[in-house]
């Protein structure tokens, strides 16, 4: 298993604090991104920009990262553009909620 791979099931282990779906599959991660040095660099984004619970899902997602073996440090970027909306989740994320 490659290492972006890892931290794809670990991100996957990580929940929406308002909706029962997984980060990975509700479309809030935009990139992964690992240098040489085994850094990993998360680009996401959440449901609402003020979502109350925004620092407790980001240190979610960080920690989630962090534990991955093999992940010398995690950095996470947080971006608005494009705003997430329900055409970034996964088939099994429409499936889950029973939109489709």
């Amino acid at each position: 298993m490659t290492l972006e791979h890892a931290i794809i099931r670990a991100l996957r282990q990580v929940y929406d604090p308002e909706i029962p779906v997984n980060i990975y599959d509700l479309g809030l991660i935009y990139a992964i991104d690992i240098d040489a040095g085994h850094r990993a660099t998360v680009t996401m984004t959440l449901t609402a920009p003020n979502c109350p619970l925004a620092d407790q899902l980001l240190q979610d997602v960080h920690d989630a990262v962090r534990d991955v073996p093999g992940v010398a440090d995690v950095s996470i970027n947080l971006t608005f553009d494009p705003p997430w909306d329900r055409s970034r989740m996964s088939e099994e994320a429409l499936l889950e909620l029973g939109l489709l």
